[in-house]
């Protein structure tokens, strides 16, 4: 298992968000096939992306880490960068496509992410 494949509760969640600027969760049940067919691939991804941290989520264990992203269906995959989600959705994705989606979220410029987020709260209290 590669060492950047951590687990995520809801206890250390803001602290993981702290400490990796960059997280890639997958939210899953031991009970979901869909969920164990995408899990050599999230692992095989994180080992190819040593710089970044992916993390498991149990939804039967982690409810309100799940509820609190929307997760309606498993798999659920969410990327964040600087504490904002890029992407979020349901269902398991083949390799490549993961792969294409890490490499579009690092080549995001952050700051102006922020600043497009900060325009849009802003914009809203006008």
């Amino acid at each position: 298992m590669p060492t950047n494949l951590i687990e995520a509760h809801n206890a250390n969640f803001d602290a993981l968000l702290d400490t990796h600027p960059f997280l890639i969760l997958d939210f899953w049940a031991e009970w979901c096939g869909p969920c164990k067919a995408f899990e050599p691939v999230f692992e095989e991804t994180a080992a190819e992306f040593p710089d970044i941290t992916f993390a498991k989520v149990n939804v039967d264990k982690e409810s309100e880490l799940a509820q609190s992203f929307g997760v309606r269906s498993i798999p659920f995959l969410v990327i964040m960068r600087d504490k904002v989600a890029l992407f979020s959705e349901s269902g398991a994705l083949p390799k490549a496509a993961l792969k294409d989606l890490i490499t579009q979220a690092q080549g995001l410029d952050m700051a102006k992410v922020h600043h497009d987020l900060n325009k849009d709260t802003s914009d809203k209290h006008e």
